[in-house]
Parts: C-alpha cells; sequence; structure tokens
C-alpha cells in the first residue's frame, strides 16, 4: 500500500529545530505510524528565518488581540510572519491528508496554547498557534491534530480515520469529480458517517441525491466541508451500537438462530463496556465473509484503517 502523505511539525521527527536546541521526538509517530504514513515535516519558525536555538516567543493580549512576540523583547513580533508562512505553505502540502503538530506551541499548537499579559503574567486565556490558525482556516477540512492528543485512544482512532478517509476522498473524488464517484464514495461511507453523526448522515445523503440545483463542483464542495466536519466528532458507543444493528440486518436471513445471538450478545456486551469495539466488528465481519454482500462487506465503516495499528481496542 502507497504510503499517505501527512505534514508534522519537525521537531516531532526528531530534528533539532526547537527555541532550546532540541527535539521533541514522538516514538509513536515515528515507530508506529510511520509504517502508514509519509511525514513532510514543517517547522514554521525556522521557516520565518529564525534560528534554532533562539529566544522563544510567546503569545500575548494586546487590546483583545492575540500577538506572537519574543518573551524578552516585545517589540520583536513575529505574528503577521507566522500566517503569511501559512499561505505560502498551503502550495507545498496541497496533497497532504492530515498534520500531526506540537502542543503548547505559540506557532503550532492547536488549542489551548497559555496566552499572556505584557507585563509577562498569564491570563486566563487560551489560543491556537498563530500558523496553525491560520493554516486550519485557510483548509478546515484537513484533518489535524497535537501529538500528545495522540495519546488518547478515541482521539487517535479518530485522527486516523479521519486521515484515512480524507486521502480516499482526495483519490477517488477529488481528482475524478464525477457524480457517479461522489455516489460511490458515500455509498462505501455511510456507515462510518452514521457512527459520527447521524445529522450529516441524513443531510450528506440528501446532497448526493442531488435535485439538479447544485453543480458538481458545488455538490463535492459542499459534501466534502460537511464530511470533514461530521467526521471530528468522536462516535459513542451508543452510535456504533446502532451501527452495528444496521449492518446485523443484512445478515439476519442467511444466520442460525444460535449465530444471531452470538452477535446480538457481543454487541451487547460492547453496549454495556464489558468488550472492547474490535470485539464485535471482528465477528460481524466474520458472518459478512460468509453471507454478507459485496455492498456491505465493502463498507468503510468495518476497516476504516489498518487493523495492525489496533486503534479499536477501546471501550
Amino acid at each position: 500500500m502507497q504510503k499517505i502523505k501527512i505534514a508534522i511539525s519537525s521537531c516531532l521527527i526528531g530534528n533539532q529545530v526547537r527555541y532550546d536546541g532540541g527535539h521533541k521526538r514522538s516514538k509513536y509517530c515515528l515507530d508506529v505510524m510511520s509504517d502508514w504514513f509519509e511525514y513532510q515535516p514543517i517547522c514554521p519558525e525556522m521557516g520565518i528565518g529564525m534560528p534554532s536555538p533562539r529566544p522563544p516567543i510567546h503569545l500575548v493580549s494586546i487590546n483583545d488581540d492575540i500577538r506572537v512576540q519574543q518573551v524578552d523583547d516585545h517589540a520583536i513580533d513575529v505574528t503577521a510572519d507566522l500566517k503569511d508562512y501559512a499561505k505560502r505553505t498551503l502550495s507545498k502540502i496541497r496533497d497532504i491528508s492530515g498534520y500531526i503538530v506540537i502542543r503548547n506551541s505559540p506557532s503550532c499548537g492547536m488549542e489551548r496554547v497559555r496566552v499572556y499579559h505584557e507585563n509577562g503574567n498569564p491570563t486566563n486565556l487560551s489560543s491556537q498557534g498563530a500558523y496553525i490558525g491560520e493554516l486550519m482556516q485557510l483548509r478546515p477540512e484537513l484533518p489535524v491534530e497535537e501529538e500528545g492528543r495522540l495519546q488518547d485512544p478515541k482521539l487517535r482512532e479518530n485522527f486516523i480515520t479521519r486521515v484515512f478517509a480524507y486521502d480516499e476522498w482526495n483519490r477517488t473524488v477529488v481528482k475524478q469529480p464525477e457524480l457517479k464517484n461522489l455516489v460511490a464514495f458515500h455509498s462505501r461511507y455511510k456507515y462510518l458517517i452514521m457512527a459520527h453523526s447521524y445529522k450529516a448522515y441524513r443531510e450528506l445523503g440528501q446532497l448526493v441525491a442531488n435535485d439538479g440545483s447544485k453543480s458538481i463542483p458545488k455538490l463535492i464542495s459542499d459534501y466534502e466541508a460537511l464530511l470533514m466536519q461530521s467526521l471530528r466528532k468522536i462516535a459513542s458507543s451508543k452510535s456504533h451500537t446502532n451501527v452495528l444493528y444496521h449492518i446485523f440486518g443484512y445478515l439476519k436471513k442467511n444466520l442460525s438462530s444460535e449465530a444471531k445471538q452470538e452477535i446480538i450478545n457481543v454487541i451487547e456486551q460492547y453496549r454495556s463496556g464489558i468488550v472492547t469495539l474490535i470485539t464485535p466488528i471482528t465477528l460481524v465481519n466474520h458472518y459478512l465473509k460468509q453471507f454478507g454482500s459485496d455492498y456491505i462487506q465493502n463498507q468503510a465503516y468495518l476497516n476504516p484503517h489498518p487493523i495492525e495499528l489496533g486503534l479499536r481496542n477501546y471501550l
């Protein structure tokens, strides 16, 4: 399988680009995820010409505005430089399907980056890093996550699910923008979407039905925006259970009473928190190989990412 291209904060792959001349090498990104992802390292602070090591910068609240300034000299303000670099970076990362950033960074932190008063004392505010905040506004559909948050199994699974979905979306629909390809994508992803948002599942279905009021480019653009927005929502055990029963419905006619009860018992065990999600998924996949149609076997929900990553081994 060809690796999926994603951008990553350069310090996370061991490059010594931080303000102190060091790095924040991520063992998970390099030792686990690298089998499936091709990394494009980016350091916006080095990108705007700052050296390593360098004086540290932080976020400063000034007249209801958040600026990025040098800690020991607020006359040095790199806010505009970082935002301009985000704009310039767009052309370099047009083909990426995700972005992993370093947390707490005034340039790259995705959320909850501490903001300071001009006198150096911390405020009760937090914000995004200037560079990644600008980039996320320019490409709101792009899956972005902080490396530290990848330690949470649900956030990790959600991010990687979005990356694989976005990669397939770009390969099968964006590069071949035809209505039939949009319909095929939605047909394959409908249950994955349902697991994240039943409301979005219905709205995306209505979009695909296409009453002819939208051009194909507009239809694809609107679908992409709602798709990626909906997948950001963490799927709950309740929504997973609902989807599992929907898929089970495709099997009931062909299964023995004992097999039906086995599946129901395992789904209910998952609902109750006794077994992890991979348990009912594995059992359902087992019976689908024997009795499932091509349509249901092809559902992205059943295998949204490589099983080797172990992403569904959580309650």
